[in-house]
């Protein structure tokens, strides 16, 4: 829009106030406006603003209807409706100036409308696993059960492979296992017993069940959550699909595939079988059938899901991951979260332990977000749980517990907000992907109850600058100054691979980004399943940002990031 045009349209709506009236006509004003701001289709999400923000940044951080609501305000009423001369002078710049606040709604309707576009794209490409579907496995006898990998407070995990179908070997990815063994493993046959992933690429998770009684139906309702990440046919028989109530009669909720999420393929109760290693790792689980002074129930709950190598904890034990893989460690698991916020569900009990880890052709880490035994899944994905008594579980590692959570009192009207406690135990597993000891842990002395922000260790040298500003901002105590998970996500995606639209800059056009946007969705699709150096990580990451973009989010996203550049700059100078 030219300044002439500008001035011209000004003139145009000071009269038009003149003539009407601010006092009738606000209202449609700040009407007209929002209906123009989302003419675009459907409304984004609103992102609050950050009061820690510089004035400056917070336009990225408000919707544009923000100022179309201030139009209306008394204040603004009682300044500029007077009839002097000067006065009309001055509404007439007022004119002007919306007539240049529509020149920035048009470039605005046209971002979102860039973002809805290429989100519409991306969410037709579904995450596909790397296991071929089967029809059958919905009983303990179809599997050959390995060794033991893994056990923790409420399961025992153990290596297994389908006697009825071969599931398809990943096609390019390789685990820690095979960059170690090498030419041994192609030529040596692996027995039974010795849990290889080729001749084992499931695992079965069997879950303690004390309390819950031997029918399938109170199984299945006591261990609900368990099934939040099982697939649409993990649970269903030969002749009907089963139906669960979960807690308080509500339908456990399903979340949708993702690469950084776990996937259930079945899910069955059977009887508790003496497993590999039973007497010597959990004998007061074992059913008196089995143990005569077991605690246990006669039949329990069975989850079948991929093989992965190790859990982040054992990778971080034997190696450390360069900046670039740490930097993309981290941003896997803020894309994991964000689904899961997404669909309403709260891990609760995210840590090293939990997350699993496999490699790209790139050998490059994959995480993977696992065991939901803890987490929060509601229908209606508010992820506020009403706090009015201490029986009600606010999670699983308390060490890892979020601040808002760690100090809640309960109350009568005392509610939770889940929707960035899990964004707050990614930044505190930051440290340990980046090779330092998690400042959460007894080790350090920190606790989330009590810390101040000031007090947290710094992150090595080698740390990107924008990554140790993401890490420092999902830390903060208050929940209302703390980035989503998507908005961190964000930031990571600009830093990684968006530098050259925000470099050399105070401001970002929006319309920038979405030219970047545009050649980014072209180069992913062009790609296909690899990322710029046949990168598979790298391809889903991008994958996920497009899919999910919206403009607010991004908008959040680019203010922080300005705002933690200029700090820097600012603290260089005083340096």
């Amino acid at each position: 829009m030219s300044v002439k045009h500008a001035i011209s349209r000004g003139l145009e709506l000071g009269r038009s106030f003149l003539q009407i009236g601010l006092l009738k006509s606000g209202g449609r004003v700040a009407a007209k406006l929002r209906a123009d701001r989302f003419r675009v289709g459907q409304s984004v999400r609103t992102v609050q603003p950050q009061t820690f923000l510089p004035s400056r940044y917070r336009y990225y951080r408000t919707s544009l209807t923000g100022l179309a609501a201030q139009l209306q305000s008394a204040g603004f009423r009682r300044r500029w409706t007077g009839g002097s001369p000067r006065n009309r002078a001055v509404f007439l710049a007022f004119g002007l100036g919306v007539g240049l606040i529509e020149q920035q709604l048009e470039e605005d309707r046209r971002s979102a409308a860039t973002c809805q576009e290429i989100q519409a794209v991306f969410k037709k490409k579904r995450f596909q696993s790397t296991l071929r579907p089967f029809a059958s496995g919905f009983k303990l006898e179809d599997y050959i059960i390995g060794n033991q990998i893994g056990k923790g407070s409420n399961a025992a995990v153990y290596a297994a492979a389908a006697q009825f179908a071969r599931p398809k070997e990943p096609e390019r990815d390789s685990s820690m296992l095979e960059l170690r063994d090498n030419e041994e493993d192609l030529h040596t046959v692996r027995s039974p017993a010795c849990c290889s992933l080729r001749s084992f690429p499931l695992a079965i998770k069997m879950l303690w069940n004390f309390g819950a009684g031997s029918s399938s139906e109170a199984i299945l309702k006591s261990m609900s959550q368990e099934l939040v990440p099982c697939g649409p046919l993990a649970l269903k028989q030969e002749k009907e699909q089963i139906t669960l109530d979960g807690h308080f009669g509500v339908p456990p909720k399903r979340v949708l595939a993702h690469p950084n999420v776990i996937r259930v393929y079945r899910a069955f109760t059977a009887d508790v079988p003496l497993l590999p290693g039973a007497w010597e790792e959990y004998p007061d689980m074992l059913p008196a059938r089995l143990n005569p002074t077991g605690l246990g129930n006669n039949r329990t709950l069975f989850l079948v899901m991929k093989n992965y190598p190790c859990t982040l904890r054992q990778y971080l034990q034997v190696s450390t991951p360069s900046r670039w893989q740490g930097s993309l460690m981290v941003l896997q698991l803020l894309e994991g979260v964000d689904h899961l916020c997404r669909q309403g569900v709260a891990h609760r009990d995210l840590k090293s332990d939990n997350i699993l880890l496999e490699f790209d052709s790139d050998a490059c880490p994959r995480l993977v977000i696992t065991d939901f035994g803890c987490c929060l899944a509601q229908i209606d994905s508010s992820l506020q749980l009403p706090f009015n008594s201490r029986w009600v579980c606010r999670g699983g590692n308390a060490s890892l517990m979020a601040p808002e959570v760690a100090t809640a009192a309960p109350g009568p009207c005392v509610v939770i907000d889940y929707s960035k406690t899990d964004a707050w135990a990614v930044g505190a597993i930051s440290y340990e992907i980046f090779g330092q000891h998690n400042p959460f842990y007894r080790a350090m002395g920190m606790q989330s109850t009590t810390y101040q922000e000031k007090q947290l260790p710094p992150l090595p040298a080698s740390v990107p600058v924008d990554v140790q500003l993401v890490i420092g901002l999902l830390l903060r105590r208050n929940p209302n100054k703390r980035p989503s998970a998507r908005v961190a996500a964000n930031m990571l995606h600009l830093s990684l691979w968006g530098r050259r639209a925000l470099a050399n800059q105070d401001s970002v056009s929006m319309r920038k980004l979405a030219d970047w946007l545009l050649c980014q969705s072209a180069v992913v699709l062009l790609q296909g399943c690899s990322g710029p150096s046949g990168n598979r990580v790298e391809a889903e990451l991008q994958r996920s940002f497009l899919s999910n973009l919206e403009l607010e989010d991004l908008r959040a996203a680019v203010g922080f990031l300005l705002y933690g550049r200029e700090q820097s700059c600012a603290f260089m100078t005083f340096a």
